[in-house]
C-alpha cells in the first residue's frame, strides 16, 4: 500500500490535474465507479486502478494493475467533495476520420460543465463526433469528464482547427449550420438534411467571424421570454434534436 503523498508514482498522478503533463504522459485521471466502468466497457486503455484502503475491488477491474494507498493518498489525488475510493489512468484515444452524418463543432466553449453536457448531449442525440477548436477548454479536465457523465467514452471527440475541418466537411458533403442571433432564420424554418455539421459558439462572444462566412445555414433559437439567451449547452441540445429529428 502507498502511504506517502511524496511516492513518486503518487506525485506522477498528482500532476495529472494539469494540461500541460496530461499532454506529456498522453493519460488522464478518472474517479469513481460508473466513469471507470464505462471507460472499461468502452474499450479505452486502462493504465492502472488506484483503490482506497477498505474499498473492495470490482470484479470488473481484476484483470488490471490495481494499486491500493492510504486514505490521505486518495484524498491528496482527488477531485471530487466526496470521493468513492476508485481512480484510474487512462490513456488518450486518438480519432482522426469521422464516419457518420452528424458532427459538432465547438468554437471556444471555456466552461467546463457546459462543454460536458454539451457532450454528453451529442451522445444521447445520436451525434457521431464532436470537434473542438482552438481555445476550448481541455476536454481531460476533471469537471468536463465528470460533467460527460461517461459519454466521454461513447462518441469521438476530436480537437482540431475549425477552419481547416470545415472545409473538408464541405468536400465530403456536409452542410454547415452556424448558431448566430443576427441574420438567422429560425431553426424551426430549416428542415435537416443528412450529413450537417453544426457549430455552437463561446458563451459571451459566439462564434467567430471567419467560421460565420463558412456557414451554408445561420439559425436560432426564438426566445419568448425576457431571457436575453440561453446557455449554450442548451441550445447545442436543442438544434441537435431538431437536426436528429
Amino acid at each position: 500500500m502507498l502511504t506517502s503523498v511524496k511516492n513518486d508514482k503518487v506525485k506522477g498522478w498528482k500532476k495529472l490535474h494539469n494540461r500541460r503533463d496530461r499532454m506529456k504522459s498522453n493519460t488522464f485521471l478518472i474517479e469513481g465507479f460508473h466513469l471507470i466502468e464505462e471507460a472499461i466497457a468502452s474499450n479505452w486503455q486502462i493504465e492502472e486502478i488506484i483503490i482506497k484502503e477498505n474499498v473492495t475491488v470490482p470484479e470488473w477491474v481484476t484483470s488490471l494493475p490495481v494499486v491500493e494507498v492510504s486514505e490521505n493518498v486518495f484524498q491528496h489525488i482527488s477531485q471530487t467533495k466526496t470521493p468513492q475510493g476508485i481512480a484510474a489512468v487512462v490513456h488518450f484515444k486518438q480519432f482522426n476520420d469521422i464516419t457518420g452524418d452528424y458532427v459538432l463543432l465547438l468554437d471556444r466553449i471555456q466552461d467546463p460543465g457546459n462543454l460536458g453536457t454539451i457532450i454528453r448531449t451529442a451522445d444521447a442525440a445520436g451525434f457521431d463526433a464532436v470537434i473542438l477548436g482552438e481555445g476550448t477548454v481541455d476536454v481531460y479536465n476533471d469537471k468536463v469528464i465528470r460533467s460527460t457523465q461517461g459519454s466521454i467514452f461513447h462518441i469521438p471527440v476530436i480537437q482540431d482547427n475549425l477552419i481547416e475541418r470545415i472545409d473538408d466537411l464541405k468536400n465530403d458533403g456536409y452542410r454547415i449550420w452556424a448558431s448566430a442571433l443576427t441574420n438567422s432564420k429560425d431553426y424551426h424554418s430549416i428542415k435537416a438534411t443528412s450529413k450537417i455539421a453544426l457549430i455552437m459558439g463561446n458563451e459571451g462572444a459566439g462564434i467567430q467571424e471567419q467560421l460565420l462566412n463558412m456557414a451554408d445555414e445561420m439559425i436560432k433559437i426564438p426566445i419568448y421570454g425576457k431571457a436575453e439567451s440561453l446557455n449554450v449547452s442548451i441550445a447545442a441540445g436543442i438544434l441537435m434534436y431538431h437536426i436528429k429529428g
